[in-house]
């Protein structure tokens, strides 16, 4: 009978907030699938444990997958963890996972914190629909493409970033979005915490002149909805005249336009007859 394949949270900062189930996982799993087994190394220590490890990251995922899918299809349990948060979201664990279903391996999640929705809970954004966005392309254009992509989203966005490449996507996210509300999220849950609510065009002027240390999340403001244009009786005589001519009946034409701009039927009508018969 085949294993099962435990998709298992880590703390994002703190060990404090390793949950009881999390530990017991790793404690009755057969081997742990790790991004990094040197950061791994250091929780297990931390809990008192010892296990057999193997690492899964970028770089090897189809190699090392097979691997660790073969190794639970025999019966074997395996506990998956990133270096923190939850694996399998802007994670490679999220090929893992899909492999695993797809071959009818069983997959259960063991969840506890989450950088993005941590930083979504204190961020001081709108919260009742929002997007998750993770890092944002290294190559410029395709960068650009996705944030202009987004630019008219209207729910929050959530992004992760290095500080390394902070100043840089605050501006190009300055230049897509305009100067929108933003919460800047810093080493959440760490010594070090920074929540710090402003504006696209303070943050990217604040980390131009100071080096930006630690993780960032970003939780940025959705679009205001765009006002509708307001329509005119020209508009209203325009789009029942472009009914008639694809088959409507003058008549059906005049109430279609009218259900669409908000002008009397029988004012449209009128207007268009005129305009016919001018």
């Amino acid at each position: 009978m085949a294993g099962t394949l435990y998709i298992v949270a880590t703390p994002i900062g703190n060990l404090s907030d390793m949950t009881p189930r999390a530990a017991d996982t790793f404690a009755k799993a057969d081997f742990i699938a790790a991004e990094d087994t040197r950061v791994t190394l250091k929780l297990l220590n931390h809990l008192g444990l010892k296990k057999p490890m193997v690492s899964y990251y970028e770089h090897n995922l189809k190699e090392r997958g097979e691997m660790i899918l073969r190794r639970v299809e025999a019966g074997e349990s395996c506990a998956m963890c990133s270096d923190a948060g939850m694996p399998a979201v802007s994670d490679p664990g999220e090929l893992l996972v899909h492999d695993a279903l797809a071959r009818g391996i069983t997959v259960v999640p063991v969840p506890a914190a989450s950088a993005a929705v941590t930083a979504l809970a204190v961020s001081g954004q709108p919260t009742g629909r929002w997007c998750f966005e993770g890092f944002l392309p290294m190559n410029k254009r395709q960068r650009r493409e996705r944030l202009e992509e987004t630019r008219t989203e209207q729910r929050t966005m959530i992004f992760y970033e290095a500080p390394h490449k902070l100043p840089s996507t605050l501006t190009d996210m300055l230049a897509a979005y305009g100067d929108r509300s933003v919460t800047i999220c810093r080493e959440l849950t760490k010594l070090h915490e920074q929540i710090w609510k402003t504006t696209l065009g303070e943050a990217q002027v604040f980390y131009q002149e100071n080096a930006p240390r630690g993780e960032f999340v970003l939780v940025l403001a959705g679009a205001e909805p765009e006002e509708p244009e307001e329509q005119t009786l020209d508009d209203a005589i325009d789009l029942a005249e472009a009914l008639a001519a694809g088959g409507l009946a003058v008549s059906a034409a005049c109430k279609e336009a009218a259900a669409k701009t908000g002008f009397p039927k029988s004012e449209i009508y009128r207007a268009l007859t005129q305009r016919r018969e001018s």
